[in-house]
């Protein structure tokens, strides 16, 4: 026989009330205890990432009840390729948009862009430089010359392109890690780079090259130096967006957060570039720093500019078929 029975009514109640209570307070910590939502995003050490890591380190998402896994690679091509295996979620800013068409056309509808990284004359990333002493003083002096771009087919193609444009006719182009073009420059190995930053403001500030001209893809690919050249794009897989929307929101909140701090404190923000990039020290008050656009903030014209970005690729045969941007963007 259950003890309870022998006790009086009002006692009893008591006694269940207490035990109610019990069963919550032992129930408590276990509610506290679930584990955070898991958001594998890879990342390539570029300056444009900023956002992200300033979200990371700030404990943006952690505050969202995220667990977010910075995951490194070697370059964009990487990061996609990462996604299409189901070993990512996404992407941070600074991944080529290029590189993420491609694993559209590999796997349609993989994911969706929440944010790119526009760049252009004024908002520097893209950039031809040439060491300090280089008699050459413009791009088609680069005709016939030793020209070494940064990796993977985004680079190759727009470096390339940019090149016939500008009328350097004949440069022998050659892909290399973008950590190594400063090097190759002083070896004398190559005549000129097509780099990002910060490769242009570590040569710059070490004495050894100079800038050519930067905001090229907006001049030579855009039309307009001022053009936004939406290069880069953080994103989510699709898959995720499905399975966790209101873990996808929270991130995309969350990731908004580093990108407003970068807007009206820059200075602060640029110290997150530490760990994630090789920017350090007095580097970092010094290397460019990309804008941001948010999937809200996107204008027709914004839309236009980034799908002739993808057109380039199209008509140069490296998309097997036309990429809409417009069915690209994240819609909330």
């Amino acid at each position: 026989m259950s003890a309870s029975r022998n006790i009086p009514g009002t006692s009893r109640r008591r006694v269940l009330q207490a035990g109610a209570a019990g069963i919550a307070a032992l129930a408590a910590p276990a509610v506290l205890a679930q584990p955070a939502s898991k958001v594998r995003i890879g990342f390539w050490p570029v300056a444009a990432g900023l956002p992200f890591f300033a979200a990371v380190d700030r404990g943006y998402f952690k505050e969202a009840g995220l667990d977010v896994e910075p995951l490194k690679f070697a370059g964009a091509q990487q990061v996609m390729e990462a996604m299409l295996a189901g070993r990512s979620d996404g992407s941070s800013n600074g991944t080529g948009s290029a590189n993420l068409a491609i694993g559209e056309i590999a796997q349609p509808g993989l994911f969706k862009i929440f944010c790119t990284n526009p760049s252009n004359a004024k908002y520097v990333l893209d950039e031809f430089i040439v060491p300090k002493d280089s008699p050459v003083k413009s791009m088609a002096e680069l005709k016939g010359k030793k020209v070494a771009s940064g990796p993977g087919i985004q680079n190759m193609t727009l470096c390339k392109t940019m090149l016939e444009r500008a009328g350097a006719t004949g440069a022998a182009v050659s892909e290399l890690p973008i950590g190594q073009h400063v090097a190759a420059l002083v070896a004398g190995q190559v005549d000129a780079c097509y780099t990002l930053e910060p490769t242009g403001t570590v040569g710059r500030m070490n004495g050894t090259t100079r800038v050519l001209e930067a905001g090229v893809v907006a001049k030579y690919i855009l039309g307009d130096p001022m053009a936004p050249w939406h290069g880069g794009a953080a994103s989510l897989t699709s898959e995720f967006i499905k399975k966790n929307p209101e873990a996808a929101k929270k991130f995309i909140a969350a990731y908004a957060r580093g990108i407003e701090l970068v807007r009206t404190k820059p200075d602060d923000a640029r110290t997150h570039m530490k760990g994630y990039t090789a920017i350090e020290g007095a580097l970092t008050a010094e290397v460019p720093l990309a804008s941001y656009m948010l999937y809200n903030e996107f204008k027709p014209s914004d839309l236009a500019h980034f799908q002739k970005f993808y057109d380039l690729f199209t008509e140069k045969g490296i998309f097997e078929k036309k990429v809409s941007v417009d069915g690209l963007i994240y819609r909330g």
